[in-house]
């Protein structure tokens, strides 16, 4: 099912209003001008161009704060890792370490940037649905606490490894069986991935039948089970439902819960907090589960998401049917989640945010400037008098516009730029024309 269009929000609110969607602490200068993390935007465009994405590092590290203590509150030896996917920069897998954060990773660059960002090895929790020698080799050498078995040629695999390079009364490994609990969340079918057809995980029959084979395993150790349902979910209950579902299976030491929660994107989304979100899952986990078993969650998305800021420049602006056309310096190259699965943003003028005469704005389609007409950041949104130059400021895009941004059309990625406390520093910096040839063989 998809839920998430590109039609217009039923809400428009201006003035301060629009604050609501950027990081907490995001300002306006007395000329309406935006301050992310404390720094005006028209600074940051000067000093740093457009398109760049903006991290608030305050913002990042107090939502980190927030599941790292809220869960070890909640359930004491438990562990929030962040979801590499949403993110995978070293920058952000550094600041998380300091949290105290571990990290899933799902290929073995996710895991090379992790370790390289200072990842505690132990904390990294390894999948993938397809899983190279290569990945899990490196993997295993690099002392990853835990790999998620998703088949049973994971466990043909890393048992064939483990002889081979740790023989027959060596190291074990430790391991989960991922579990395909058959529950659709109301969310997008390209992020749900815990119903009956999911190419991830084992259904219950196929993870009876694994978890019997792990535990006769001379050289894997079957820690217990893990759960992943989909992202961008709007509510808890299907997230106790998966509980329910690895309650049936068994009691075990460690039961990773995966991730999903969503973030608010527009002024009608309604996502649980974090703390609701917590609460949920633990009680069900104590009402469920054993005692004394450790519990591990996978925040990604609802981690990074509301952190990020897009900053654009206007470069034509197009009144015709009814709608104004404003075209920018970016779009799907560096945020695809419009054209990949009808994600919604809404957007500002970022040097304007306070003016409200004349009423809402203009009805306004945010276009990018590839050769695709689903090359849209935001539809049905409403600016106030956009002129070319101007700069456009696209609110909640810390999660999957970096990791999905591409070179479609030649176009070099942008920079990311923390921001606090008034400061700005770039932790990944633009990409060039000579970094697109830079693979190329004469």
């Amino acid at each position: 099912m998809a839920h998430r269009t590109t039609t217009a929000a039923p809400v428009h609110p201006s003035g301060d209003a629009l604050l609501g969607l950027f990081p907490p602490g995001t300002t306006t200068a007395p000329d309406g001008g935006l301050r992310i993390g404390g720094c005006p935007v028209t600074e940051l465009a000067a000093r740093h161009g457009t398109p760049a994405l903006l991290i608030d590092e305050g913002a990042l590290r107090d939502r980190a704060g927030r599941y790292a203590d809220g869960l070890a509150a909640r359930r004491p030896d438990s562990m929030a890792a962040f979801a590499s996917k949403a993110f995978p920069c070293t920058a952000v897998y550094r600041l998380l370490a300091e949290e105290g954060l571990g990290v899933d990773v799902a290929s073995g660059g996710e895991l090379a940037l992790a370790l390289a960002g200072g990842t505690d090895p132990a904390k990294v929790i390894v999948h993938g649905n397809a899983k190279t020698e290569d990945y899990l080799r490196a993997a295993v050498e690099a002392g990853a606490g835990l790999v998620v078995i998703d088949n049973f040629d994971d466990i043909d695999r890393l048992e064939h490894l483990m002889a081979r390079t740790h023989g027959a009364g060596g190291r074990t490994q430790g391991v989960l069986v991922r579990v395909t609990p058959d529950i659709r969340p109301d969310t997008h079918e390209a992020v749900s991935t815990g119903q009956r057809g999911s190419k991830f995980g084992l259904l219950p029959p196929q993870a009876r039948e694994a978890i019997a084979r792990l535990r006769g395993s001379a050289r894997l150790r079957l820690d217990g089970l893990h759960v992943h349902i989909g992202s961008q979910i709007l509510d808890t209950e299907p997230f106790v439902r998966a509980v329910a579902a690895v309650a049936e299976l068994g009691r075990f030491p460690v039961y990773d819960l995966g991730g999903g929660l969503g973030a608010r994107y527009t002024y009608d989304d309604r996502p649980p907090t974090v703390e609701a979100y917590l609460d949920a899952l633990t009680a069900a986990a104590d009402a469920l589960l054993p005692a004394g078993a450790r519990l591990i969650i996978e925040p990604g998305r609802s981690m990074v998401a509301e952190a990020g800021v897009s900053l654009y420049r206007v470069v034509t602006v197009k009144r015709a049917g009814g709608e104004t056309m404003v075209a920018v310096d970016g779009g799907m190259g560096d945020n695809l989640e419009v054209a990949l699965y009808g994600q919604r943003f809404e957007a500002a003028v970022a040097t304007r945010v306070h003016r409200t005469s004349g009423g809402p704005g203009e009805l306004c389609r945010v276009v990018g400037p590839h050769c695709e007409s689903g090359d849209v950041l935001s539809a049905g949104v409403h600016l106030q008098d956009p002129r070319p130059g101007d700069l456009i400021a696209v609110p909640v895009t810390g999660a999957y516009t970096y990791s999905l941004a591409n070179n479609y059309n030649a176009a070099c990625r942008p920079p990311v730029v923390f921001c606090r406390d008034g400061r700005s520093r770039p932790v990944v910096r633009r990409e060039t024309h000579a970094d697109l040839m830079r693979r190329d063989l004469p």
